[in-house]
């Protein structure tokens, strides 16, 4: 298999990154390793092959090389590569016309387990979004508690996805667009490293692979075909997570979107997916994980009653429930409201509300505002 996996790694560079034809050389041969031994012979294995071909995989030098490279780094750091004749391989991507002949993996969970969802949306996530995303992970935990959560570690609603399920006790893939020499951003490296044991970072990219645009469009079919649904939590009317719905529905997987009010600009992709029936609407978890079929209440009343649901909210005095209340009501309240709704006079709310933004319950925002984060 170390073998296979080299002349996989060198395969993929030879025919440039087009993933499309290098799949269809590796079926047709059976293996990367078959094509380089017949590689002077190609047309005796190979129906159909032109010359140009012929010509173009004939000399491999330069990408056994750096499939020689890799390797090196890929033993000094830990990092698995898994092929398609890999048994670790995700079985779900290799339904895909486009799928990568190398995956490069860091990580602990398990890609090819029961129930993976895709959860993708704006970079520029709103407070709406975040409420959203981190409602819906903390629900779908408690109906599906082995589900592995899959993003593209961007910023906005896949950061949200991944350190949400982090917070939740659930596995989170990343699936980056550069190798794995690299964090991008930097700033998300600290939430990717407890990823490493608590899920994992994929990528087809080997190292030295800069974080290009068109990358992170090859990147986007990976997490669609990884996954069995996708989610947009939130969307403009145009942007990478959209295109990663198409893609998953071209994969023949069913995707899901939230709506959100129509003067709101990152509800509008998601908005117009609903409207063209390129998505279903789902408002909650249990939305989604009916219409996947996978809800079940007699499993969901079990996980409660062992203690697998976590509180919304952990111990809280009898005034700080009051302010919590109060939020679940009417969320954004500005500091002298809450006061004389609550009935607590200013000098003690700022205390209280201090404690609960420790406790990570409410968050402040300009002009006195307090959110409630649910």
């Amino acid at each position: 298999m170390h073998q296979e996996i080299f002349y996989a790694m060198a395969l993929t560079r030879l025919t440039n990154f087009n993933f499309q034809q290098a799949l269809e050389l590796y079926k047709a041969a059976g293996s990367a390793q078959n094509l380089y031994d017949h590689r002077d012979d190609l047309g005796g294995i190979i129906e159909g092959c032109t010359p140009r071909l012929i010509t173009a995989l004939k000399d491999w030098g330069d990408a056994m090389k750096r499939a020689e490279v890799e390797l090196k780094y890929m033993e000094e750091h830990k990092i698995r590569a898994i092929t398609l004749l890999d048994d670790d391989y995700p079985q779900r991507m290799l339904e895909c016309q486009d799928a990568p002949l190398v995956l490069y993996y860091l990580g602990n969970a398990d890609l090819n387990q029961l129930r993976i969802v895709s959860i993708v949306g704006t970079r520029h996530i709103t407070r709406y979004g975040e409420d959203v995303c981190r409602k819906f992970v903390r629900e779908l935990r408690e109906i599906c508690p082995d589900v592995l959560i899959v993003s593209g570690l961007a910023y906005g609603v896949d950061i949200c996805a991944h350190r949400q399920a982090l917070e939740s006790g659930l596995n989170t893939l990343g699936v980056l667009a550069h190798g794995l020499d690299n964090i991008y951003p930097w700033h998300h490296r600290d939430t990717a490293a407890q990823m490493t044991t608590h899920g994992g970072l994929l990528t087809e990219f080997m190292t030295q692979t800069n974080a290009d645009k068109v990358n992170f469009v090859r990147r986007n079919r990976i997490v669609a075909g990884c996954a069995d649904a996708t989610i947009v939590i939130e969307s403009a009317a145009k942007g990478g997570s959209l295109i990663t719905a198409e893609i998953a529905q071209s994969y023949g997987r069913p995707v899901f979107a939230f709506p959100g009010n129509i003067d709101r600009p990152y509800s509008e992709g998601c908005n117009n997916l609903i409207r063209d029936n390129a998505a279903g609407l789902i408002s909650s978890a249990e939305d989604f994980a009916k219409a996947m079929g996978w809800y079940d209440e007699k499993l969901r009343k079990k996980a409660l009653a062992e203690g697998i649901e976590r509180e919304l909210f952990p111990e809280l005095s009898a005034d700080e429930q009051k302010i919590v209340s109060l939020l679940q009501q009417t969320n954004d309240l500005q500091l002298n409201i809450l006061s004389v709704k609550t009935g607590i006079p200013i000098s003690q709310i700022t205390a209280l509300l201090f404690q609960l933004e420790m406790k990570g319950i409410i968050k402040p925002f300009a002009g006195g505002m307090y959110h409630l984060l649910m």
